[in-house]
């Protein structure tokens, strides 16, 4: 069977490999965003309301606009960022059409609950495990709870590519990977190679403490274009684009960003690159929840976090998280997945619904240093020599 996507064995080994690991059907897909507009175009309607959290990616935001919906910020647990359910107001629930989680940096949101409560409402819980492929609530993973769930690839696994759309309901296969085939668009001239060269080229660069140079070959290779931590809004561009929505094409100037294959059909030595990396998953996994252990034992991590999960990243809390980003960044350590500010400050009411109590996600915002489980030892030896103090108090002071 070939077509768009060349070598369906390659992708169908990667799907299989995934719906072992899940147990529910998986759906390769070039990228999480696109995997999430597919998730958003079937189960919500046109002009539909999705809570979500202000503390996310504003790609994810700008997908949720691009399928023609309208995003709620939900209110947030200070704790780990995650969606506080207590917190939404019983007279809100009743207006979504779809709750998404974050499952920020692989902490789980609390799908339980949210799961319940979507039951009850005959509204789809929908999954962003982009960051949580290894995590899991009360003994189940993290990405099974919903109708539909999606992961990244380019995270635990690096691969700097592709993902998966995991759906409840193997009937809904076939119509989802023609909605999939719709969107795919033709790789660039020149995407493949550029695909292979970019992790030399992000070695030679930073090998040579040549940080601008870094950065310049990232956006040379579309995978860097954003100035500070969130992209430019251009809100009368931005107007335009949700007037026609839903409408990818019209949000693709926003949807690309960082990542400007994210809806190219994959060669066949991405793919089996990809595959690699998926088959060495459990040891990349036990490596981040070893560097979470010694990281949750710090006095900038949250009290009563429980058992490590294999995060992707763990959100220190810390006073000055500006101050401790510089100190990191003196030592060659990168800090990267900032968001901030939430995105109801962001966008603005024009473009979201407000959280109804903003304060616990701007505190999260402000005091969570993003730290790379794989770097902990020399991220806490660096914090440590810098100064650098916990976050104290909470959102009615922060």
């Amino acid at each position: 069977m070939r077509g768009v996507w060349g070598d369906f064995m390659a992708y169908g080994r990667l799907e299989a490999a995934m719906r072992e690991r899940l147990g529910r059907e998986c759906l390769y897909v070039p990228s999480c965003r696109l995997g999430l507009y597919v998730a958003l175009r079937h189960w919500c309607p046109p002009g539909g309301r999705v809570l979500m959290s202000p503390v996310n990616d504003d790609v994810i935001f700008f997908v949720v606009l691009a399928a023609g919906l309208r995003p709620v910020q939900a209110p947030l647990d200070p704790r780990d960022g995650s969606i506080d359910p207590a917190a939404v107001p019983a007279a809100l629930w009743p207006t979504l059409s779809a709750v998404l989680t974050t499952n920020l940096y692989g902490n789980p949101d609390p799908a339980p609950e949210l799961a319940s409560r979507c039951a009850l409402l005959g509204i789809p819980l929908i999954e962003d495990a982009a960051h949580a492929i290894g995590s899991e609530v009360g003994g189940r993973k993290v990405g099974t709870f919903g109708q539909a769930s999606v992961f990244s690839l380019s995270k635990h696994t690096a691969a700097k590519a592709g993902g998966f759309l995991t759906v409840a309901d193997p009937g809904l296969r076939e119509a989802l990977a023609k909605a999939r085939d719709a969107l795919l668009a033709p790789r660039a001239p020149g995407a493949e190679l550029a695909y292979w060269a970019r992790p030399y080229a992000e070695a030679a660069v930073r090998g040579l403490r040549l940080a601008p140079a870094a950065w310049a070959v990232l956006r040379m290779l579309g995978q860097q274009e954003r100035e500070d931590i969130r992209m430019a809004l251009r809100p009368e561009e931005l107007g335009h684009a949700v007037s026609v929505a839903p409408n990818l094409a019209a949000f693709h100037s926003w949807a690309r960003v960082d990542m400007h294959d994210y809806r190219a059909t994959p060669g066949r030595g991405r793919l089996a690159r990809i595959g690699r990396r998926l088959g060495r998953l459990d040891g990349v996994l036990d490596a981040h929840r070893a560097g979470t252990e010694r990281l949750l034992a710090t006095e900038w991590a949250r009290p009563g976090a429980g058992p490590a999960q294999p995060l992707f990243r763990v959100p220190l809390l810390v006073e000055d998280r500006d101050a401790a980003r510089a100190a990191l960044a003196r030592a060659r350590i990168t800090v990267g997945y900032l968001y901030d500010p939430p995105l109801d400050d962001y966008a603005g009411a024009a473009f979201t619904d407000p959280s109804p109590a903003p304060a616990p996600g701007r505190w999260f915002a402000r005091h969570a240093l993003p730290v790379d489980p794989l770097k902990a030892a020399r991220t806490v030896e660096v914090l440590r020599a810098a100064g650098v103090r916990p976050a104290r108090g909470g959102p009615a002071g922060g």
